[in-house]
């Protein structure tokens, strides 16, 4: 957890959201008292984990490769 003044925070702003997007917790204070912190709320691309799709079954239609009826005038 970091605290920053809201002096410094004015000046360091894309900086701490980027510290709190990176997962560390960022409180700024005025007058030496907490008044925000920043936090991230879910993780906007979450580690991949290899292997973690080997349980879904994936299958592919006989005719994935053929043209889609909406571009048929297209493939003239």
């Amino acid at each position: 957890m970091r605290q920053v003044s809201i002096q410094e925070a004015q000046i360091q702003f894309l900086g701490l959201i980027e510290a709190a997007l990176q997962g560390e917790e960022i409180i700024i204070t005025q007058e030496n008292q907490p008044i925000i912190k920043f936090v991230t709320i879910a993780s906007p691309n979450p580690p991949r984990q290899p292997c973690s799709g080997k349980h879904l079954m994936i299958t592919m239609a006989d005719d994935f490769d053929e043209p889609v009826e909406d571009f048929a005038e297209y493939m003239k």
